[in-house]
């Protein structure tokens, strides 16, 4: 097997999809090293992957090639290389070599061309040749005997593939190409022929050059385009053909063997480890130090462990150990099939410090999955699985799964034995469905993962990859995937058994890499603990549920059934015909060809575009684009919410039971799903009335509670602007202070149109907005956006030299802080592209203030359930949106919950400003607002 990486895709993926890491976190004058990273992290990838006797990492040379004197326009258009990435193109070079790549970059030859004379070389010696690239162009080379790989994309172009993908087979891709141009590299193809074109004339004529020979017979616009062409389409076939008989011997001595691009035995440890020491990735060079086992052979090692009744067999290397701990040398996993066994682990287990717990299950569905198996690990490289429910054909005896899990149980409740795992909620809720209420979770590391390090990945094996250097098996790796994936119950029991004993395995060693660095730092320590009694009270939140009343949203959704056929008559009226009001292209048509409407915008191939914002646009002056705006939003609340949310009921209860993810967000803010309760469009009465559906049941009441202007209250504690304090403290309506002193009136003089305009100038502001866009947002002129907003600064100088001093300081550190210390990085703050720059710095601003009110609600929610808990209250918490906490609240408990929730809202933490909580009740959730 040849395996040909394109070093010139690959680094200008790696470099766009990278942050902008440097040697230095958080200085932006030490080299950048995002794209070396991720080159390493895809050529790693790719050797596990890929099993190969032959490898070659080829790039593009510097300087012109035998294109460029073709056809000197070529190219032409391209943007150059970003000085970021041109600086880090000999690093990359090195670091390819170091890892065991041959690395190629001929003179006046490109690397397609290179790439496409070594895939012919090993056809014509009867190698299989795979090309990783995300380039379409190298479509053309593929036959039975080559296929390109596109990993970004988990796209894989083989024969059949580039067929089903452009519609012509390999050896019609030069021709197709030649007649739709390539826009990349600014070659022409014909004028107005695009994929669709071309594939339907090539099935019609068979080839470019019978079409060529024809071209007088192709009638309309698209045969007198094709005549204009004639002259043209030798020269851009040659341009776009790649060769495959490039002169390398001088590049490649030995070639015809293929000896010189054989994989190397090894790598050069002590060079290797150099170059990560220089270019900052401390986590690389110390997988180093521990062993220079190559990745692949690592994988191999760890495919061939055995399971069964005993200890899996001894290794042949030690696991890489980056946290400075005494690791095992050998994995030691036990499958446990006898009592025996079981009470031998359960000694184990009741004697060690700190168990990691695993759970192998049924479903995702938290409320629903039951165990299929446990895994345990008592410490590194030592673990043990309880098959429970495996349940194919010649699986063998388990044992019974309720009394394993009576048996566990009381340790499982315990609080005095500490346990661990990866993304506990869903594993408390596993347990719930088995009658199983844990206590004692006192580590997740998804959470610490969240905490440490909020910009970067917290699934198990990017933890274990990056803090530990292993590789573990995934999830499809032992069930499949797709529409042949089975359920975990069909999967052999010791494939089984090693996925699961690695992944408590993986979670315990995780754990004692990470939980040192939270230790060392008392803030990031206090969100820690914040994050894990937030994640034990999203738990009981979750398993609440909210009730659902069915009728009242199948009436919802009736009458905006009516709405949106009645808007649908009134937009054909409006256009004059009939269309499709979700067809883009048919509304493209309606509003811009045949109605004549100024095009506001175009999509990145060219189209008009029809997105919300034009449509918004373009409704303040024409009819027919608002009908469209107001027929989207009522077929997405129809379909997202209406029709829906009966469905996700849990028939067993009625309620609707939310997830909340709570290691998504980079400010600390939860998201839900199944159902998106944070997204109901509250701003319409059609989204407000789907509230009513959320109920109370008899004999209770919903409430309601949330803070009253948190953010610009977070604002006023971190300017410590005196006029906003005051304002505050004084209990004004800061919107009509702010009109105040930005229109120059008395506060009892301001209109509500002064008032209006300074509520968005405070929230604007606070989201990074600009001048222009607080006059759109108005709907004035620019210069009148630009005097507003210089008059509240003059107003409130605390909140422009805060401003100024978050951006500093984040161009300085690579982060910001909320008020608790909670980190929220920003890994474009220093990037050298604009808009990605002054989005971070935008960021910069507002993530303080979102994340600070993300703590102080989680705060607030711990608080009150606390509360709950030790006065023996029967009121359940039911939903967590946005700043507000929902209560099913007996009739018995309401005025209690009326007076203590928001005391205890608004007592979680004191700033410069008081905080302010806000309660109401009602029959429903709307009700309760």
């Amino acid at each position: 097997m040849v395996l040909l990486v394109d070093g010139s895709s690959y680094l200008y993926r790696a470099f766009h999809a990278m942050p902008d890491l440097r040697a230095v976190p958080g200085d932006p004058s030490s080299p950048a090293t995002g794209a070396i990273r991720g080159m390493i992290n895809m050529l790693q990838k790719l050797r596990r992957d890929v099993r190969a006797d032959y490898v070659a990492c080829i790039f593009d040379a510097p300087g012109p090639t035998f294109r460029d004197a073709l056809y000197p326009d070529y190219k032409a258009t391209r943007s150059p290389m970003p000085p970021d990435l041109r600086a880090q193109i000999e690093p990359i070079h090195e670091v390819v070599r170091l890892l065991g790549w041959k690395v190629l970059n001929v003179p006046g030859v490109e690397a397609d061309d290179v790439i496409g004379t070594l895939a012919c070389m090993a056809t014509a010696r009867g190698c299989q040749t795979v090309i990783s690239s995300g380039d379409k162009d190298l479509s053309q080379l593929v036959n039975p005997q080559v296929t390109v790989i596109d990993t970004m994309n988990d796209r894989t172009r083989d024969v059949a593939g580039v067929e089903a993908e452009f519609g012509v087979p390999p050896q019609l891709m030069v021709d197709y190409q030649t007649l739709v141009g390539d826009a990349v590299d600014n070659v022409p193809g014909v004028e107005k022929v695009g994929p669709k074109t071309a594939v339907k004339l090539l099935k019609e004529y068979g080839s470019l050059d019978a079409l060529v020979a024809r071209a007088h017979e192709v009638k309309g616009a698209v045969g007198e385009n094709l005549r204009k062409a004639l002259d043209w389409l030798p020269k851009g076939r040659a341009l776009l053909t790649i060769r495959t008989d490039c002169e390398l011997a001088e590049h490649i001595p030995g070639l015809p063997a293929l000896d010189d691009i054989a994989v190397r035995e090894g790598q050069d440890t002590e060079a290797l480890k150099a170059f990560y020491e220089k270019y900052g990735f401390k986590g690389l060079a110390r997988q180093l130090d521990t062993h220079a086992v190559p990745p692949e052979l690592l994988e191999e090692h760890q495919s061939q462990r055995k399971l069964g009744p005993g200890p899996a067999a001894g290794g042949l290397f030690d696991e890489p150990d980056l946290s400075g701990r005494s690791q095992a040398s050998t994995l030691h996993y036990d499958t446990v099939f006898t009592w025996a066994q079981f009470d031998e682990w359960l000694a184990k287990i009741q004697a060690a410090e700190l168990v990691a717990v695993d759970t192998e299950t049924s479903s995702l569905d938290e409320m629903q999955a039951e165990i299929v198996g446990l895994s345990f690990s008592v410490k590194p490289g030592e673990a043990a699985y309880i098959p429970l429910a495996h349940s194919y054909g010649d699986a063998p005896a388990q044992l019974p799964r309720e009394e394993v899990l009576a048996r566990l149980k009381p340790w499982l409740e315990d609080a005095a034995r500490p346990k661990l795992g990866q993304h506990v909620k869903y594993d408390r809720h596993v347990f719930a469905n088995h009658g199983i209420e844990v206590q004692g979770y006192a580590h997740d590391t998804m959470l610490e993962s969240y905490v440490l390090e909020v910009h970067k990945p917290h699934g198990l094996a990017s933890l274990a990859e990056r803090h530990l250097g292993r590789t573990g098996i995934d999830y499809e790796t032992v069930a499949g995937k797709g529409a042949h994936q089975i359920p975990f119950s069909q999967v052999p029991v010791d494939k089984a058994a090693e996925y699961s004993c690695e992944d408590s395995d993986q979670t315990l060693d995780v754990h004692l890499a990470l939980w040192p660095k939270l230790q060392a730092d008392p803030k990031l320590s206090f969100i820690y603990g914040l994050e894990m009694k937030s994640s034990e009270t999203l738990y009981r939140i979750e398993r609440n549920g909210v009730l659902i009343d069915a009728a009242v949203l199948a009436r919802q959704s009736q009458a905006l059934g009516q709405r949106i056929m009645q808007l649908e008559r009134e937009a054909h009226d409006l256009a004059g015909q009939p269309f499709n009001l979700g067809s883009p292209k048919q509304i493209g048509e309606i509003l811009f060809v045949k109605l004549g409407l100024p095009v506001v915008k175009k999509t990145a191939s060219g189209v008009p575009s029809t997105d919300e914002e034009v449509l918004e646009k373009l409704a303040e002056d024409y009819p027919l684009p608002a009908k469209l705006l107001e027929h989207r939003g009522l077929s997405k609340l129809k379909g997202t919410y209406t029709d829906k949310l009966a469905q996700l009921a849990l028939p067993r209860t009625g309620r609707v039971h939310t997830h909340y993810a709570q290691a998504v967000a980079v400010t600390g803010r939860l998201s839900s799903n199944d159902p998106n309760l944070q997204n109901i469009p509250v701003k319409t009465a059609e989204g407000r009335r789907v509230r009513e559906a959320f109920i109370a049941p008899p004999g209770c009441r919903i409430a309601s509670a949330d803070y009253s202007q948190i953010e610009l209250r977070i604002m006023a504690h971190l300017s410590e602007d005196a006029a906003l304090i005051r304002a505050f403290r004084e209990g004004e309506d800061v919107h009509r202070a702010t009109a105040a002193e930005v229109f120059g009136v008395a506060p009892a003089e301001v209109t509500s149109e002064q008032r209006r305009y300074a509520k968005v100038i405070n929230f604007g502001l606070i989201y990074g907005m600009s001048s222009f866009g607080l006059a759109r947002n108005l709907g004035i002129d620019n210069a009148a956006a630009k005097n507003y907003i210089q008059r509240y600064f003059e107003r409130y100088p605390g909140v422009k030299q805060y401003m100024d001093e978050t951006r500093l300081a984040a161009k300085s550190r690579g982060y910001v802080e909320t008020v608790f210390g909670r980190r929220l990085y920003l890994p474009e703050i220093n990037s050298p592209n604009g808009p990605r720059r002054g989005g971070a710095e935008r960021q910069a601003i507002n993530a303080p203030m979102q994340g600070t009110a993300a703590d102080l609600i989680k705060l607030a929610m711990v608080k009150v359930q606390d509360t709950l808990d030790a006065q023996g209250r029967r009121t359940k918490m039911i939903m967590q949106v946005h700043d507000e906490l929902v209560f099913e609240v007996p009739e018995d408990e309401v005025e209690w919950v009326r007076v203590e929730v928001p005391r205890l809202m608004a007592g979680v933490a004191e700033l410069r400003v008081p905080l302010l909580a806000e309660i109401g009740i009602g029959s429903n959730w709307e009700e309760a607002h």
